[in-house]
């Protein structure tokens, strides 16, 4: 079998193709032939050596992926053989808060998921829709259980609520998409009118042309007939001031990634005044996974997928990803 290394800092060129022994599963775990991968920017980090969490040296690459189960070790008794499944991107956190005992995460201290072969332990998977490939099912595990998480494990998300969404990420893309199946309304910033109709067409309700509007906040307010949003997705922190100043009075801003430069300092008397919840998401915990597909397979959602590379691809896929800045997921294929 096959996998994909690298160590932090490498840089893509430094993504390795190494041939190994195929695993067998120990107690309680289980042996996954591969179908599919999917590419978040954490992974890009990783190989830029600024993610924030601790990344083992010449890791197994990558938090998502999707498969089927070829073999059972001793005890297993959550899941079967031929069963479509991925795995919890931290597979120690089961429900609950994040606890530091659970911030192991597969692709950074546990090697991850770009191989053909993975052994897990049974109490890190969750089955897949079954209305969705092995491709579509790979790109859930980082990005959409993070906005998952984002809009419904603090305020709760209810029908009527307004979301404002920024850019055309992944896991905007995916924040926008539940935010209607909650039947709330989404007002989505992003860069061009070519991506505007891209968002349209997912579900927004509203965009916002940030090139063109640069108090974007302002048009947010005026779209909400003064009031603002209940829930902000923020990604990175260069926005987080005009993420704030969008938020009505206990709205809450769901902050994911880390503070760019630009937001390195912020007033925080406009938190204060905006009486709103400043919320850390570090994506999901497997509970909130399980929840998520729930909610996925009875409205039968599909994710959206920019591009998809085969397994030999990988290195050309992260060359895509990084200048690409795709509408959707790029999806790794092991057909």
């Amino acid at each position: 079998m096959k996998s994909y290394h690298a160590s932090s800092g490498a840089g893509i060129s430094g993504l390795t193709l190494k041939e190994h022994d195929e695993p067998k599963p120990g107690a309680r775990e289980v042996l996954i032939r591969m179908r599919a991968n999917s590419l978040n920017f954490r992974e890009l980090m990783v190989l830029r050596g600024n993610y924030p969490l601790p990344v083992k040296a010449d890791v197994v690459m990558g938090a998502d992926g999707a498969g089927e189960i070829v073999e059972l070790g001793a005890g297993v008794s959550r899941v079967k053989v031929g069963d479509r499944v991925a795995a919890a991107m931290f597979p120690r956190w089961i429900d609950g808060p994040i606890e530091w005992e659970c911030a192991p995460q597969l692709g950074g201290s546990l090697d991850g998921m770009f191989s053909e072969y993975v052994v897990l332990n049974e109490e890190a998977l969750v089955h897949i829709p079954e209305h969705l490939s092995f491709e579509e099912a790979a790109t859930l595990p980082c990005a959409a259980v993070t906005a998952w998480n984002a809009l419904t494990g603090g305020r709760k998300l209810q029908a009527g609520d307004t979301v404002l969404t920024l850019g055309s990420g992944s896991v905007s893309i995916f924040a926008l998409q539940i935010a209607r199946l909650f039947g709330a309304s989404v007002i989505a910033t992003t860069s061009s009118d070519e991506k505007a109709n891209r968002l349209k067409a997912v579900g927004a309700n509203s965009v916002i042309n940030y090139r063109q509007t640069s108090d974007w906040h302002l048009t947010v307010r005026d779209l909400t007939g003064g009031r603002g949003v209940d829930q902000v997705v923020e990604i990175g922190g260069g926005t987080l001031e005009q993420s704030i100043q969008s938020a009505a009075l206990n709205g809450q801003i769901n902050f994911i990634g880390r503070l760019s430069e630009a937001a390195s300092q912020i007033d925080i008397n406009l938190l204060f005044g905006s009486v709103a919840t400043l919320r850390v998401i570090f994506a999901g915990n497997r509970a909130q996974f399980i929840a998520m597909n729930r909610a996925i397979a009875v409205n039968r959602l599909k994710p959206i997928i920019d591009r998809v590379f085969s397994f030999e691809e990988v290195v050309e896929a992260f060359r895509y990803y990084d200048v690409a800045k795709p509408v959707g997921k790029i999806v790794i294929s092991h057909h």
